[in-house]
């Protein structure tokens, strides 16, 4: 991580402590145009089911964000799905969504 900007490290940080609090398969933090961070992990209600990206989009939306700097994702898969990217993508065309491991390594930037 030491090559990230320290707000987006702060990111992955967030995502790697609800990933871990929940005991979820994903864990994400985004960051807001205003610097407010929102975290979440993996929804998986019979009812709803939400990637934590999902989740802490729908959150920052929720309350009043209208454009993310960027986002992070903690998982053990080697991708970001391309439904939780449209989500972010739906608020910036073009900040960065970094996909870390469980350690904290981000592997990719999208």
């Amino acid at each position: 991580m030491s090559d990230l900007d320290p707000e987006d490290a702060k990111l992955v940080t967030l995502a790697r402590s609800v990933r871990a609090r929940n005991n979820a398969a994903e864990g994400a933090a985004v960051r807001d145009l205003d610097g407010r961070t929102y975290n979440a992990s993996t929804v998986s209600l019979p009812s709803l089911k939400l990637t934590a990206l999902q989740a802490a989009v729908a959150m920052a939306v929720a309350s009043g964000a209208e454009g993310l700097e960027a986002a992070a994702v903690v998982t053990e898969d080697s991708r970001v799905d391309g439904e939780s990217l449209a989500a972010v993508r739906d608020l910036t065309p073009s900040g960065p969504v970094h996909l870390a491991n469980a350690a904290g390594e981000v592997r990719k930037q999208f």
